[in-house]
């Protein structure tokens, strides 16, 4: 008989004081967290949701991370998802209460959800706490409001072609563009600041945090994975 308990827990974008108060509490409480890593092709380990775990003054003991590798292919992550999942039973099998985290929020592009996924086949008990994503945050550092009245708001994962890009600057008022490492090139052979107002991002509630309205200053830089672009039509 399954005793234990499951907890998704957003942290925010990367500020530690933009968890909920609930979200904290929960990894407070947890006997065991899981959280998501990257890992590299040299070997290399590296973890943005354990950075900020480790703000929250939480029992070393309990983290327990599952490192993904950072390429398209899915076999190595699948794996990894289906292993984690089996430690998870495990605990739940001994009673233990559960937190799996996400950066950001846990059901906005997060690999949380193929854990979920898993864990709802399976008919386990599990509650999900909501969170702030970077786009969020990032619209409160620029105080700019992402939308009002009926205006329309697209966000879009790594855009695949130019086409795809104009047209979503031709139907929203506002065009979010997440995971845009790999993407550079076809955003700046689209973008016109005569006709759009851009905002770029970097690395947000950290000591690395970068934002630049100037996206010829923001194509110089090294793009990480941790960044985002908020582009709004000018009003003419």
């Amino acid at each position: 008989m399954i005793t234990g308990k499951i907890y998704g827990v957003s942290l925010g974008p990367g500020d530690a004081d933009l968890i909920t108060l609930k979200g904290l509490k929960t990894l407070q409480k947890a006997d065991k967290i899981y959280y998501p890593g990257s890992l590299f092709k040299d070997g290399r380990k590296s973890s943005y949701s354990l950075s900020i775990l480790n703000q929250y003054d939480l029992d070393e003991e309990k983290l327990q991370g599952f490192y993904l590798k950072m390429d398209l292919g899915r076999v190595q992550a699948k794996e990894i998802y289906e292993t984690t999942f089996q430690q998870i039973l495990v605990d739940c099998n001994n009673g233990l209460s559960i937190a799996i985290v996400s950066e950001g929020d846990i059901s906005t592009f997060s690999s949380f959800s193929y854990l979920l996924e898993k864990i709802q086949a399976h008919k386990l008990d599990i509650q999900l706490i909501p969170g702030i994503s970077s786009y969020l945050h990032l619209a409160a550092e620029i105080k700019i409001p992402l939308c009002l009245q009926n205006e329309k708001v697209s966000i879009i994962p790594r855009i695949q072609t130019k086409e795809e890009l104009q047209e979503a600057l031709d139907n929203f008022e506002t065009v979010v563009l997440m995971k845009i490492i790999s993407v550079v090139d076809i955003i700046t052979s689209v973008i016109d600041e005569t006709k759009h107002s851009i905002t770029y991002a970097e690395r947000l509630g950290t000591d690395k945090q970068f934002i630049s309205t100037s996206w010829a200053t923001a194509n110089q830089r090294e793009t990480p994975y941790f960044s985002l672009l908020i582009i709004k039509k000018i009003n003419q």
